[in-house]
């Protein structure tokens, strides 16, 4: 297989990821809110995918030894740079995840709840059962233990999979929307998020997407089975999101059923 055949067999996944009923509910600073306090597990899980590829990938252990493929090696230190310590928009050097949970304090968003469940995450071994025992709903809950099952697999081309396939595309185009209508100060009241969906934009859509393809195919080859996993995994992924996006909408449904209940 190649990677056209493979995008195509997903594609359907991914309208229905892209089409999503969720964007339609997402009306306001509030309801942005409530997303992001769901989202970001999935920003804080993509960085895990990343470091278990950076683990695989490039040399990451002692004596230092030359990696077969140098091109993925420099792909994945790019993102990792890119990640874990990019600037902020005072010029602050910052992950992303960092970035996103400033963003959800400028929107009064809870960071609190993410920051004790990831704090008692300690074990890769033992995640699964932390995951169960964490504060979570379920959708939640399978999105990230699937995430850790892909990561247990050890296996590059699968990590691969869940890392580049399964991200949104709509959501930074349509937050923007929102905050440019959020007001007479607009943007400049939520300079944190406007600069990191900006941010996100730049990097997913013109560099860091073109170039996770090209990882896959680097890493599978000529191997039929493994582009059988990476389509597997890749619909997965896929689907767990579309999981967690279907809770979300459900939250805003109850959210917005009770206000109108109280008036």
């Amino acid at each position: 297989m190649k990677i056209e055949p493979l995008e195509q067999e997903l594609q359907p996944l991914r309208e229905q990821l892209n089409n999503h009923p969720l964007y339609a509910q997402l009306e306001s600073m509030d309801d942005i809110k409530t997303f992001m306090e769901s989202h970001v597990y999935a920003v804080w899980d993509f960085m895990s995918l990343l470091k278990a590829l950076q683990q695989h990938l490039t040399c990451v252990g002692l004596p230092w030894h030359p990696q077969k493929d140098t091109s993925v090696a420099r792909f994945i230190n790019e993102i990792v740079l890119e990640e874990e310590s990019d600037f902020n928009e005072e010029g602050e050097a910052k992950s992303h995840f960092e970035m996103y949970l400033d963003a959800m304090q400028e929107v009064n968003a809870d960071t609190g709840k993410v920051q004790a469940i990831i704090s008692s995450f300690t074990d890769v071994k033992d995640i699964s059962s932390q995951i169960g025992a964490a504060e979570l709903n379920r959708a939640e809950k399978r999105f990230l233990q699937f995430t850790f099952d892909v990561i247990n697999t050890q296996e590059p081309h699968i990590i691969a999979a869940a890392f580049t396939f399964g991200r949104e595309d709509l959501i930074p185009d349509m937050f923007l929307g929102i905050i440019e209508q959020s007001g007479e100060n607009g943007p400049s009241s939520y300079r944190k998020l406007e600069y990191y969906l900006k941010r996100h934009i730049e990097l997913d859509g013109d560099q860091h997407g073109p170039l996770a393809l090209g990882m896959i195919k680097a890493l599978c080859g000529s191997d039929a089975q493994k582009w059988k996993d990476v389509l597997q995994y890749g619909k997965q992924a896929l689907q767990y999101r579309i999981e967690l996006w279907d809770s979300i909408a459900e939250k805003l449904q109850e959210k917005k059923g009770n206000l109108i209940n109280a008036l």
